[in-house]
């Protein structure tokens, strides 16, 4: 039984979106050319994300531009410990890899999602079109750097930063805007160009709906008698407790969202936010997902659902973390009866309207920055992050 779960959830999730891009996503790049070649771009949405390997051989390089990253982790003597734990862990990284088919779709999903959200940009704000999308991976290809660069020999008049992370951390968000940051101090910066943000959307309604819509059809999968007993489990990447203490905003933020979609499903079930991905010897934010499913078995509970209401798409952490090492692996060990997992967000048409009414409302907005944004945590010490604050206030206050 748990075999066949789990094997259905992964054609689902993974596999299938492979034989989608080979056919569909075809026909979105001829549309794409199509539309390149009749001009411009005269709106860039420059979609922000942490990325992930395409291909075994990237792991290791992917692993070191993370360790070494102060904003997503602060190590002792960084730059020799950060390199020496990327190597050990790549191996063992490269496996998990492999399990899921060989590299991580993201890229795939967030072209897909670009794809689809400028077309319906170009139709509900023709005064900003034609809209092109640039994907833009903190540490994978295509990086941040030559995303800039090519958005410039574009000749766009207008780039809208768009973090993929519904919900704002330092860690993320923040890492992947500081890097615009470090990238035009070395260079001259093209202030022909309009410039806005878009830092966080966790309570966007189109956004809540989708995943109380990815729930309600995981929830249908299970027998009728036992369907109010499933408890749904959101999980959410985890931060060290340093940074919570901090002042991240990222813990309050998934909650708002957890919240939100509890309301839209009417309270149906019993939940509760749990955290994943821990790395490393320090404290972390909890209770952590696997350890919260041994608990509710040893309190008789024995159905789940786990929601990834932290991602936008699937990755490493969706289809193995959750797919393989929760639902399938630990839900043997424990005696559940059944673990599902709600799909990402992906390509539903809500999550793509999400997407739309989010940049569409940003473009008619006066606000090209929100204060929240520039507004520090109350314990920060990073100075790269206060310079990186001040220099987006002037940037988006002086092309408004």
């Amino acid at each position: 039984m748990w075999y066949k779960t789990v094997k259905a959830a992964r054609i689902r999730l993974f596999d299938f979106p492979g034989i989608f891009f080979n056919g569909y996503s075809k026909m979105l790049m001829k549309k794409s050319l199509s539309s390149a070649a009749s001009g411009s771009p005269k709106t860039a949405i420059m979609m922000m994300n942490m990325g992930g390997p395409q291909s075994l051989d990237q792991v290791s390089t992917y692993l070191t531009r993370i360790m070494t990253d102060t904003d997503m982790m602060q190590l002792p003597v960084q730059g020799v410990l950060g390199p020496y734990i990327a190597k050990r862990r790549t191996a063992s990284v490269q496996k998990k890899y492999d399990e899921i088919g060989g590299g991580s779709p993201i890229l795939k999903w967030t072209k897909l999602q670009g794809e689809l959200l400028c077309q319906k940009l170009d139709q509900v704000s023709p005064e900003t079109a034609p809209h092109k999308y640039y994907v833009a991976f903190r540490y994978v290809d295509p990086l941040t750097n030559s995303t800039l660069e090519q958005i410039e020999k574009d000749g766009v008049e207008r780039v809208v930063l768009f973090s993929q992370y519904p919900q704002y951390s330092c860690a993320t968000s923040g890492s992947s805007f500081n890097a615009i940051y470090n990238h035009y101090m070395n260079r001259n910066f093209p202030s022909n160009i309009k410039w806005s943000l878009i830092d966080r959307w966790s309570t966007h309604p189109l956004l809540v709906r989708t995943f109380a819509d990815r729930i309600q059809t995981e929830l249908k999968q299970f027998p009728k008698e036992k369907r109010n007993e499933v408890v749904i489990l959101f999980s959410a990447h985890s931060l060290p407790l340093k940074a919570v203490n901090r002042g991240d905003p990222y813990p309050s933020e998934v909650g708002a969202t957890v919240q939100l979609v509890m309301n839209e499903l009417g309270y149906c079930n019993p939940y509760s936010l749990v955290w994943q991905s821990k790395v490393g010897p320090l404290e972390w934010l909890g209770p952590f997902t696997d350890d919260a499913i041994r608990a509710y078995v040893k309190q008789g509970k024995k159905n789940f659902i786990l929601v990834p209401i932290a991602f936008v798409n699937e990755h490493i952490e969706t289809l193995h973390e959750l797919d393989i090492e929760y639902c399938q692996d630990l839900g043997k060990e424990v005696g559940a009866e059944c673990i599902r997992r709600a799909a990402a967000p992906n390509d539903h048409p809500l999550f793509i309207s999400a997407l739309t009414d989010i940049v569409a409302t940003h473009l008619k907005s006066e606000q090209k920055v929100n204060p929240k944004f520039l507004t520090r945590c109350p314990h920060c010490t990073n100075k790269n992050c206060y310079e990186a604050k001040q220099w987006f206030a002037k940037i988006c206050q002086a092309t408004a």
